[in-house]
């Protein structure tokens, strides 16, 4: 099997990057009054948001963007990879329950696939404004076990104020800092006349957002501190194998991940560790990302995504982090990209009953002190920390 894989030519800007997709999609295009702060959205590819920006047309565009792929207009098996910095999708990918693998099929690449609903289906958009638009969509999936579920999804992405963002982050007005940030509202419901039941399977919301990786870029988990008999273990590391010490740093309160999209890993981060917030810096263009999602306080299920028959189908992540790579020596990566991952907690929901959840993406661009400042307070590290945390 094979994936289309991106060329190194990504686009600077999102000017660039906007009319490359307009040329071969459909694009909502959400803005400010001002037109610094914008962000693409993509019906076709179920309302994907595929970059945004802080700085306007001529902007840096930080949404990664699989040009190659989207420029041949070929359909390729298993995934379509077209990018884009949050892509909703559905879990679980493994186990008895997933979604990906069809009854009686091995959980190996070639017999993985990903669902059309969450690949290829366009979702179709409605209530569409200046600062919003929200997409809708009915379909019926069946996973490992045999169990049907028909399910209709409502997604609102949203551009959310730069003032308000910037008082919420403790950033003050004369701060020079650029910022745009949005978020989505994920909403599954239970169309069909059966409740969904932890015995067949469960479904869970899971958003992706797919950055574009530098050698100078540092993932950062906050993680809650503890004993691992009352926490359990700080990460989970090893879906792809092992991962070297020089790409991956576990502290008590923070966990360090290369995002240099050269070595394909993975980590998660349990419910019980998890803060609800994951980060990346890019010291070569000194941009902070934040990435914040609801999590229900005291809940532990958590859909099991690993690629085999498993004892605890419910003891999944609630974050996740992707840096890609080479899957084999010499081979071509799927971008490469980094990814920064949330999920909800598994839907046992009645017929007629919903499940939301959300996700928010803030990018910060400005002077050193400023984004220290965020870091600090919002990932609990330093900007230095961050920088110096991976061997070099």
């Amino acid at each position: 099997m094979s994936f289309m894989a991106t060329s190194s030519l990504n686009a600077a800007s999102f000017s660039e990057d906007k009319e490359f997709l307009k040329k071969h999609t459909e694009l909502i295009v959400l803005s400010d009054r001002s037109g610094m702060s914008q962000v693409a959205v993509a019906p076709a590819w179920q309302g994907r948001v595929m970059t945004s920006t802080s700085g306007g047309d001529f902007g840096l565009s930080y949404g990664w963007i699989n040009r190659d792929l989207i420029a041949s207009g070929k359909l390729q098996p298993h995934i379509n990879v077209f990018g884009g910095e949050d892509r909703f999708w559905l879990g679980p990918e493994g186990g008895q329950f997933s979604i990906f693998f069809a009854k009686g099929a091995q959980f190996e690449l070639n017999d993985w696939q990903t669902p059309p609903a969450i690949d290829t289906l366009r979702y179709a958009p409605s209530k569409v404004s200046r600062s919003q638009v929200t997409f809708g969509a009915a379909f019926t999936l069946t996973n490992y076990s045999g169990t049907q579920f028909d399910l209709k999804v409502k997604r609102q992405v949203r551009l959310l104020t730069t003032s308000g963002v910037k008082a919420a982050l403790g950033v003050g007005r004369a701060e020079a800092v650029q910022v745009v940030a949005f978020e989505t509202v994920n909403r599954i419901t239970n169309a069909g006349r059966n409740p969904w039941i932890h015995e067949t399977g469960l479904l869970s919301v899971w958003i992706l957002g797919m950055f574009n990786p530098s050698p100078a870029t540092t993932i950062v988990v906050p993680i809650k501190s503890g004993p691992e008999s009352a926490l359990g273990s700080r990460l989970t590391s090893d879906y792809f194998g092992a991962v070297p010490p020089d790409r991956l740093v576990v502290r008590d309160a923070a966990v360090f991940f290369s995002g240099d999209g050269k070595f394909r890993s993975k980590i998660g981060i349990s419910p019980r560790r998890s803060r609800a917030i994951l980060g990346s810096y890019d010291a070569a263009n000194r941009v902070l990302t934040l990435v914040k999602f609801t999590q229900p306080e005291g809940v532990s299920d958590y859909v099991n995504s690993l690629w085999k028959l498993q004892d605890s189908p419910y003891a999944g992540d609630a974050a996740n982090s992707y840096n890609d790579g080479p899957a084999t020596p010499g081979a071509k990566p799927l971008g490469p990209f980094y990814e920064l991952e949330s999920s909800s907690p598994a839907a046992a929901l009645r017929p007629g009953q919903s499940l939301a959840h959300v996700h928010r993406t803030i990018h910060l661009s400005g002077d050193n002190e400023s984004l220290d400042k965020v870091a600090r307070a919002h990932l609990g590290v330093s900007i230095q920390e961050i920088q110096s945390a991976l061997p070099k």
